[in-house]
């Protein structure tokens, strides 16, 4: 293999990054997939919508980049380590790309716990290479669907709603809902699918951006149709799932809680795709614990 010196910088867009800085290897850190949710209210000060950061976690990968030589030929592999469908965008940074097939920049769509060939690189090849992975089938297509609350027990009450100022205001958190919820609040499936990852490890919330924004436990759940569901600020060890689990509607897949860049105990609740090589939240419709819930954008 001749891509001699080359490093790999590994990014989830709208999540989290890795990196790998010795020559023909790589390292990746964990996403989170979202960001945080609330901003204090200070009186003596005006409001202003958060920046969000993206989610560094250590505890696992999402895709891993491999080579291998076949006929004097350099293939470039990515390799999905979530239960669920990622695409990646191979790219080079510099160096020289010697016959690349198909050209770069070159994008494809990995299956859960699989492998795909990405491209293929000349023997002369000596490059620094870049990859993106995004979690979710950019060619899912959403179904109307009628979402369950989920949360058990727990009065309904929302703290942030679709296009919140503080931190519902970016393509992938526009459509989320934080609902208020008591730490320990059991957190239930809004739609039946397969747990595509979760993170169970971080213990802290706090306000400082750098330290919190983006980093939360959580469960998401890809459903039939491409759309996944996330479950964010899950308790210390709140997860009650495993990663390629089958869910049922109604299932209990964890415990609410207060991790990650927030002020108070509450679940964020969102439904996205991948567009684009980013991560997009969508509208959905949920029956409540009183009926039909409406939600509508602040505008």
């Amino acid at each position: 293999m001749r891509v001699i010196g080359a490093w790999l910088l590994i990014v989830c867009t709208g999540c989290g990054a890795g990196w790998a800085s010795d020559p023909g290897g790589w390292t990746e850190n964990k996403k989170t997939l979202h960001d945080g949710d609330h901003v204090p209210e200070k009186p003596d000060s005006p409001r202003a919508p958060v920046t969000r950061n993206p989610a560094v976690n250590d505890a696992a990968s999402v895709a891993q980049l491999r080579f291998e030589t076949r006929g004097g030929v350099i293939e470039a592999w990515a390799d999905n380590a979530l239960a669920g469908p990622i695409e990646v965008l191979l790219r080079p940074v510099q160096g020289t790309i010697a016959n690349a097939d198909p050209p770069l920049p070159a994008r494809a769509v990995v299956q859960a716990l699989q492998g795909t060939l990405v491209a293929r690189l000349g023997p002369d090849t000596t490059a620094e290479l870049f990859l993106e992975a995004v979690p979710g089938d950019p060619n899912a297509r959403p179904r109307d669907i009628e979402y369950l609350y989920p949360l058990r027990g727990a009065a309904l009450q929302i703290e942030q709603g679709w296009g919140g100022a503080y931190s519902h205001h970016d393509p992938e958190n526009r459509y989320a809902v934080d609902f208020a919820a008591d730490i320990g609040t059991q957190v239930i499936a809004a739609r039946a699918g397969t747990v595509m990852e979760v993170e169970s490890d971080f213990e802290r919330a706090g306000l400082n951006v750098e330290q919190y924004a983006g980093r939360a436990n959580f469960v998401r759940i890809v459903h039939d149709d491409g759309t996944m569901a996330l479950y964010a600020h899950l308790r210390s060890d709140g997860v009650l799932v495993s990663v390629g689990q089958h869910v049922r509607k109604a299932e209990r897949i964890g415990l609410s809680g207060n991790t990650g860049f927030t002020t108070g105990p509450h679940l964020h609740f969102s439904v996205q795709v991948n567009r684009g090589m980013q991560l997009q939240s969508i509208p959905f419709r949920m029956f409540g614990p009183q009926g039909i819930l409406r939600f509508t954008e602040t505008r």
